[in-house]
């Protein structure tokens, strides 16, 4: 069982993909940014006597209002952005930030750290692509700030900082801007993939309850259409005894035949329902072995299967029939059966404290090297193809945590992949 992917079912259909990041968080933002830019350089201008120019700094804000107006104004803000246009509005921010800095002393501000922030959110929402150009461009900028600006006109005549302190301050603020945007990305994009395999988790779970759904209609039409077909086929047979030999008879023979064929499938539904869950069977709480051979006769794919048991008073425990375990151990089933030589061993055990089902197969086993992120989503070895998402094991994991149970994963000494489910026994009382 070299791989642990397992496809989306085919009816379901990842949604296309769309902008992360809405046009009225960046337009609230930037109003928010202009009102602080604002007050900053009044009040250090008015208030506390630093005369630099006021109004090449006090238009470059303007032109920040100006931008987000339209932006506001033109466009629906219940809109998303593309990583492209998302991007251009940060490359924005980045460079009216850097002409505020260069007019009022560079790197020498203390509000140059602000180059920082729309990296961040860059890294937080936008592509890998993006967030780098963008982090290049602040450091590219940081660069200029720190050579070429006006100076800050302090209150004491001939105040300037030292080279090296300066060069410290740009080291400083290019080492935040590459940990800030790795770190906020590597957390971002976990988020991410582990929202997309939840919601991949749910569709699987939903899919298995619609299919218990139908199984329960199945028999419940299976229940209601028995005594009708069985009328007709006695009045079929008696038509059939009735008429002599020629085409009539002939027809009647059929009747009966097609409706004793009715009755077989209606029986097969009642009995066992493709749902297999408690609405459409008659023991919503099977024993543990039974069920194991229903979800191996439905996701073997033919391939052999040896079950054994062994527990500890005898007695065969119970299981619910639910959809997440059916899926689950299905999902665990169909793995091994894909990637097995000849057979998939089936045991299921108990003790005094736990019942465990352990699924083995004689494939070629795990790779050492994934063996430690299993149950992680997106972890499939089947490198390159498209079909596979790595979905499978997570989702099996995950419906299984839901009834209480623990998966592990490992490899045989003779050979081949082991996967062991266990539930407390309390559960089963």
């Amino acid at each position: 069982m070299t791989a642990v992917s397992k496809t989306l079912p085919q009816n379901i259909v990842p949604p296309p993909p769309l902008g992360r990041v809405r046009l009225r968080t960046l337009v609230v933002v930037r109003w928010i940014a202009i009102a602080g830019q604002t007050a900053a350089v009044l009040g250090t201008y008015f208030g506390l006597g630093f005369h630099f120019a006021l109004f090449p700094t006090l238009g470059a804000i303007a032109i920040s209002a100006l931008l987000n107006a339209v932006l506001t104004f033109d466009r629906p803000q219940a809109g998303r952005l593309d990583d492209r246009a998302a991007g251009a509005v940060l490359a924005y921010d980045v460079m009216q930030l850097a002409t505020l800095l260069y007019f009022t002393g560079g790197l020498q501000n203390p509000f140059a750290v602000l180059m920082v922030a729309p990296v961040a959110v860059a890294a937080a929402s936008l592509s890998r692509v993006v967030t780098v150009v963008l982090g290049v461009l602040a450091m590219g900028l940081a660069t200029v700030l720190a050579i070429w600006h006006q100076p800050l006109p302090w209150r004491q005549e001939g105040l300037a900082l030292p080279i090296e302190l300066r060069i410290g301050v740009w080291f400083a603020m290019a080492t935040t801007i590459v940990f800030v945007a790795a770190y906020v990305a590597r957390l971002a994009g976990e988020a991410r993939q582990m929202s997309d395999a939840f919601g991949a988790a749910q569709a699987a779970l939903a899919r298995e309850q619609r299919m218990s759904a139908v199984g329960g209609l199945a028999a419940a039409a299976a229940h209601e259409l028995g005594t009708p077909l069985a009328t007709i086929a006695v009045v079929a047979k008696e038509i059939a005894r009735d008429l002599p030999d020629g085409d009539l008879k002939a027809d009647a023979d059929l009747l009966l035949r097609e409706t004793m064929r009715c009755r077989d499938i209606l029986a097969r539904l009642a009995a066992k329902p493709e749902g297999g869950g408690p609405e459409g069977n008659p023991f919503p709480r099977p024993p543990l072995p039974v069920l194991l051979r229903e979800i191996a006769d439905r996701y073997a794919r033919g391939v052999p299967v040896e079950l054994d048991q062994d527990f500890e008073d005898g007695h065969e425990p119970p299981i619910a029939r639910t959809p997440e375990i059916v899926q689950a151990l299905g999902t665990l089933v169909e793995n091994a059966a894909t990637f097995a030589h000849e057979k998939v061993e089936i045991f299921a055990w108990s003790d005094e404290e736990f019942v465990g089902v352990e699924i083995e197969d004689d494939g070629p086993g795990f790779p050492p090297e994934i063996l430690a992120r299993l149950g992680e989503p997106y972890v499939s070895t089947r490198v390159g193809d498209g079909e596979h998402m790595g979905l499978g094991v997570f989702i099996a994991s995950t419906l299984l945590s839901r009834t209480g149970g623990t998966v592990s994963w490992g490899n045989r000494e003779e050979g081949g992949a082991r996967v062991s489910v266990r539930w407390p026994k309390a559960r089963f009382a």
